[in-house]
């Protein structure tokens, strides 16, 4: 995994790494405190901040992520392009662009702010919870995907016919549907009426 300024805080002297902590809000999504990101998850789950970011090919193709199998929460589903939180005191863009760079050795061309939408949504195989409030964000890649294979499984560059068959047929995390739909006005300003999303 790169070391950014951001993961570097996170590493200890001795090399064990630290917990990591994730920004508490209220539903205003103003910052109220701190929490371990697995203690945040148990149920009921605490409200934190997150971010989802959904990129697309010059086809408007969304690109897709299988999450590796050896994570704790949601492993082998696929979802989209990346997710996660930023660490206390990160801006919710800087950690899009950090994490889509780590996961899957891309950097966005363009990345552009899409809204934001709070759920509720229990892992049902984890039984961990995702309480959420999600900064979406919508952009370009022109560079094939090198993934972090501890972090991502594979990758696919699907049209919007192609996910609705993929998602009826293959296992998607609980909030993909939430988080995409919550986009679709910035994805369909991004990629054109002909693309269908």
């Amino acid at each position: 995994m790169p070391i950014t300024p951001a993961t570097a805080t996170h590493s200890s002297s001795n090399g064990t790494a630290q917990a990591i902590l994730l920004e508490l809000v209220d539903e205003k999504g103003v910052t109220i405190g701190t929490e371990e990101k697995l203690a945040a998850h148990q149920p009921p789950g605490l409200l934190h901040r997150a971010f989802s970011v959904f990129l697309f090919d010059e086809q408007g193709r969304l690109l897709l992520q299988q999450r590796a199998l050896g994570k704790y929460h949601s492993p082998g589903v696929w979802s989209n392009t990346c997710c996660g939180h930023p660490y206390p005191g990160e801006s919710p863009f800087a950690a899009a662009a950090r994490r889509t760079y780590e996961e899957l050795g891309v950097s966005p061309s363009l990345l552009a702010e899409a809204g934001t939408v709070r759920y509720n949504h229990p892992d049902p195989a984890s039984g961990l919870v995702e309480q959420e409030y999600n900064h979406l964000f919508v952009g370009l890649v022109q560079t094939p995907p090198a993934p972090d294979p501890e972090e991502v499984a594979a990758t696919a560059f699907v049209t919007a016919e192609e996910l609705a068959e993929r998602h009826a047929r293959d296992t998607f995390s609980a909030w993909f549907m939430t988080v995409l739909d919550a986009a679709r006005p910035a994805v369909r300003e991004l990629t054109g009426a002909a693309a269908g999303w």
